[in-house]
């Protein structure tokens, strides 16, 4: 009986999938635990896994396609066996005679996530595993030579040793096919020396960048000739992302300053004791968050999100954190950041930053926020109006700290400002009740020792 293989559904608000590679085709061979395909959902990449032994029968949606999340596309059955020439319908009629359902078997992991949490069926010995993870090799590259194609310690190590220097994960080796670079001549900054997405990112040339024709000009002007590159990708799911948020939700955005003087006293004093105790620097964005999320749980109306026709009011604050990565955009979320204090959420935004910027974020590491904050400040941003991630209502964002002249008790004094921009959905909240979130973040920031009450 023939196994649909389904677009697997990774998260509440997750409506599609964005096909990037097969790693199989039609008439293959495929074994339980091996790779099929990658997919683009979440702004992350994701490999789903064959949760079935037999033949791939049929392919469905080919590189690209955007696929509703749940649909078919493709089959894996016996040689031979017959299945339906058009996927089935998602929902509302029966799944087709002689074909099994295991699609909310599929388990899926993140691409560049190679550091040895391999799926359990991989077929290999405890010292075979405990070898690839101790070299950051991912069992699904090496060829096993046991019995059942089942990896021994021999097999790893000798995979190690041909591909010492030289080794790259899945995809960073689709994006150097795509882009004609070179991987042999690239140095990878993974563990081991291995080649991540990002060395591949750095090593190509970006959209921006021009063609010139340097032949013979015959005193003319050269030719100069733009290059195209097709939006797909994060990129393309960013884009559709942003133009659903803007052309959805009516975004009011209010403007304040905050006097950020006790804030750089707080920081100053705390930063030697959370470096001791995390090994990283406390920075102005744990700070902000800190703030943000004792905010969040004196306004319980912000602390919200939009699914259909409903308002769903959050019990538990947990914030994104927007992080830039090469080509895109990442919101890993802080969990409970209301309940944490200083050190913990700049052990955890550090961390998460690192792994965003990585391509290592897992993507329950990605679910769950109910507010993002979006710090430009180290850009010499003082403003902007940013985009609501949605489903949540609103978004904060931050800017610079600048010396500005105010008046205080009439006279100018130079003081160090932060302008921090409150976009919200006008349609679940009023301009009050924002203007008075957005107030009491502005107090705790200028009194800051209360964060730590």
């Amino acid at each position: 009986m023939a196994t649909g293989i389904f677009m697997p559904k990774l998260s509440m608000t997750m409506e599609t999938g964005t096909i990037l590679q097969w790693f199989k085709k039609e008439g293959d061979l495929v074994e339980e635990g091996d790779l099929l395909l990658e997919v683009m959902t979440d702004k992350i990449n994701i490999e789903v896994e064959a949760y079935a032994t037999g033949t791939l029968l049929k392919i469905y949606d080919d590189v690209n396609a955007v696929v509703p999340v749940q649909k078919i596309i493709g089959y894996i059955g016996e040689q031979g066996e017959k299945v339906p020439e058009t996927p089935p319908a998602i929902e509302g009629e029966e799944t087709p005679s002689g074909v099994s359902k295991a699609g909310d078997e599929t388990v899926a992991r993140v691409d560049d996530f190679d550091s040895g949490e391999e799926a359990d069926k991989v077929r290999a010995t405890p010292a075979a595993r405990r070898l690839s993870r101790e070299n950051d090799v991912a069992l699904h590259e090496i060829e096993g030579r046991g019995a059942n194609g089942r990896i021994h310690a021999e097999d790893v190590e000798a995979y190690v040793k041909e591909n010492q220097g030289r080794r790259a994960t899945p995809l960073a080796k689709k994006i150097a096919s795509n882009t004609g670079v070179q991987l042999d001549r690239i140095q990878g900054s993974g563990a081991n020396g291995k080649i991540i997405k990002n060395d591949v990112l750095k090593a190509t040339p970006t959209g921006l960048q021009t063609t010139i024709n340097h032949g013979e000009t015959n005193g003319t002007q050269s030719t100069v000739e733009p290059t195209r590159v097709k939006l797909e990708g994060m990129r393309k799911v960013i884009s559709e992302r942003m133009v659903k948020s803007v052309t959805t939700a009516p975004h009011v955005t209010l403007v304040t300053e905050v006097d950020m003087s006790n804030a750089i006293k707080l920081r100053k004093s705390l930063l030697p004791l959370i470096e001791s105790q995390t090994g990283y620097r406390l920075s102005y964005t744990e700070i902000i968050m800190k703030a943000v999320a004792m905010a969040l749980r004196q306004h319980p109306n912000m602390n919200a999100s939009i699914e259909g026709d409903y308002i769903v009011y959050k019990q538990e604050v947990n914030t994104g954190l927007a992080v830039s990565v090469p080509n895109g955009l990442m919101v890993p979320v802080v969990n409970h950041a209301d309940q944490k204090g200083l050190a913990t959420l700049t052990a955890e935004c550090k961390e998460l930053g690192r792994l965003a910027r990585e391509s290592r974020l897992m993507p329950d590491q990605m679910q769950g926020g109910s507010f993002t904050i979006s710090n430009l400040g180290m850009y010499d941003i003082d403003a902007f109006t940013p985009i609501i991630n949605q489903p949540e209502i609103a978004i904060l964002g931050v800017g610079r700290i600048t010396e500005k002249a105010v008046g205080i008790n009439g006279e100018l004094k130079l003081r160090p400002l932060m302008t921090l921009s409150l976009s919200f959905d006008h349609r679940i909240v009023d301009g009050a009740p924002a203007a008075e979130f957005l107030q009491s973040i502005k107090r705790s920031l200028e009194e800051p020792y209360q964060l730590l009450v």
